[in-house]
C-alpha cells in the first residue's frame, strides 16, 4: 500500500463521528478513499450528515502519529518473520466471508507467514473456517474438549478462528496448533484480537501469539496502540463468526461474549454448533440454552463435518468423543470402563462434586478421600474446581 493510499484510509477510520456505515456508503458513492476527501461538501451531504461533512474536510489530529506509526510497522518485518499487512475493503487480502455480514470491518491489519500474506495468492479466501468460543473460566473437561475439536477439525482442513481470550479461546488455537508444519496452504489458526496488533492481550499469551502468527494470522480491525478496551471485544466477535462458516460454543454462562458470537452468527446466516454438559455446570447454561434456541448438539468433530457438508480427514478420528485416547496408530479407541476404573472415580461420575456429596457416596472418611482425590490428581485424571468441586478429566 502506497503511503498517500494509506493516509487516507487511515484520515478516513479517524475521522470522527463518522462510523463503518457511514464509511461504506461514501465508498460506494465516490470510490477510494482518496476521492471522498476531494469532495464539495454538497456532495457528501448525500452521504452523510452536516456534522460528519464537516469533520470530513478536517484533519483528525491524531492523523499524522497514526500514519507514521503504522507507516512503521507495516515496514519493520524482520527478515524471516511474520508479515506486516493492511487489507481495506477490495483489497485481494481482504477475506470474501466478511463482505457477505452487515457490517464488515473497513480495514484489516494483518500479521503472519508471507505465504498466507501474498496478494497474488490469498489463503483467506481459500480457507474453510470454523469459529470455537466459549468460556474464560472453563472447566477442565471443556478446556480439553474444546482443544480436541479444535486438533480433529484442523486435521480435516479446517481453519480454526478464535479470540485469543483466556480459557476456551487459548484451547482451541492450541488444538489447531498442535500439529502446524510450515507448509500449509492454510492458516491453522486465525486469532481475531480486541487491541491493535502491536500489543497482546492477556500478555501471557505472548508466546502463543507468537506461534499464531508463524503459523496462523492474527487480525484486528482497530488502529495500531488500541489498548484492551471493554467495548470492543464484544464488537470484534462479528468477525470471528463472520470468517467462519459455523460457530462452535464450548461452555459459556448464560451472558457471556461467547453467546454474542453465537448470535451474531446466526444472524449472519451461519452454522451455530454448542457442546452439551452437565445440569449443574453454569458454564453449560449458555450452551444448554442455544441448543434450546436451536443450535446443534454436537458430541463429536464428525457431527460438526457433516453438518457443514464436509469430509473427514483420511485416517482421523473425527468420530471419536472427546476424552477418548486415541491409540498411536490413530484408529483405536481406548475407553474407561467401570469394570476397570477406581471405586472413587465411579462415584465422582461426569459431574462437579463437592466433598460431601463424595463422603456420602464413598462412606470413605473426609481425609482418606483428601487422599485419594490427591493421587487421582497427579495421575491426571481428576481436576479441582473452584469452590472446593472435583471432577473427572478426559483422560479418566
Amino acid at each position: 500500500m502506497e503511503r498517500d493510499e494509506l493516509t487516507a484510509w487511515l484520515r478516513l477510520i479517524l475521522t470522527p463521528g463518522v462510523g463503518n456505515a457511514t464509511a461504506r456508503r461514501l465508498l460506494a458513492a465516490f470510490g477510494l478513499p482518496q476521492h471522498i476527501f476531494t469532495q464539495p461538501r454538497a456532495a457528501l451531504e448525500n452521504c452523510a450528515s452536516a456534522a460528519q461533512c464537516k469533520a470530513l474536510h478536517s484533519i483528525p489530529p491524531t492523523l499524522q502519529e497514526q500514519l507514521d506509526t503504522t507507516w512503521h510497522w507495516l515496514h519493520g518485518t524482520s527478515p524471516g518473520g511474520p508479515v506486516r499487512a493492511i487489507a481495506p475493503l477490495g483489497h485481494p487480502l481482504y477475506p470474501s466471508a466478511l463482505l457477505d455480514t452487515a457490517d464488515p470491518p473497513l480495514l484489516l491489519y494483518l500479521l503472519g507467514p508471507e505465504r498466507f500474506l501474498n496478494p497474488n495468492a490469498p489463503a483467506l479466501s481459500a480457507a474453510h473456517c470454523i469459529a470455537i468460543v466459549g468460556s474464560r473460566n472453563p472447566t477442565a473437561q471443556g478446556q480439553t474438549n474444546a482443544k480436541a475439536f479444535a486438533q480433529a477439525l484442523r486435521a480435516s482442513g479446517l481453519t480454526i478462528v478464535s479470540g485469543l481470550a483466556l480459557g476456551v479461546d487459548a484451547a482451541a488455537h492450541e488444538g489447531a496448533l498442535a500439529d502446524a508444519t510450515g507448509d500449509s496452504a492454510t492458516p491453522a489458526t486465525i486469532a481475531v484480537v480486541g487491541t491493535g496488533l502491536d500489543r497482546v492481550y492477556p500478555s501471557r499469551h505472548r508466546e502463543l501469539a507468537h506461534r499464531i502468527a508463524a503459523h496462523g494470522l492474527l487480525m484486528s480491525e482497530y488502529p495500531l496502540g488500541t489498548p484492551p478496551l471493554a467495548a470492543n471485544f464484544p464488537k470484534r466477535n462479528r468477525i470471528i463468526s463472520g470468517l467462519s462458516q459455523g460457530t462452535l460454543v464450548v461452555e459459556a454462562a448464560p451472558a457471556s461474549g461467547s453467546l454474542i458470537t453465537a448470535r451474531m452468527a446466526a444472524e449472519q446466516g451461519r452454522e451455530v454448533f454448542a457442546i452439551p454438559g452437565s445440569i449443574h455446570a453454569p458454564q453449560s447454561r449458555g450452551c444448554h440454552a442455544l441448543i434450546r434456541q436451536g443450535a446443534k448438539l454436537v458430541e463429536s468433530a464428525q457431527d460438526v463435518l457433516e453438518e457443514l457438508h464436509l469430509p473427514a480427514a483420511p485416517g482421523s478420528r473425527t468420530d471419536a468423543k472427546p476424552g477418548t485416547d486415541v491409540g498411536i496408530d490413530n484408529s483405536v479407541t481406548i475407553e474407561s470402563t467401570a469394570a476397570c476404573e477406581s471405586p472413587l472415580l465411579t462415584a465422582l461420575g461426569f459431574d462437579p462434586v463437592g466433598l460431601d456429596t463424595l463422603v456420602a457416596r464413598t462412606g470413605l472418611d473426609t481425609a482418606t478421600l483428601l487422599v485419594q482425590l490427591l493421587e487421582l490428581e497427579l495421575d491426571g485424571v481428576v481436576a479441582r474446581l473452584p469452590g472446593g468441586l472435583f471432577q473427572r478429566t478426559a483422560q479418566a
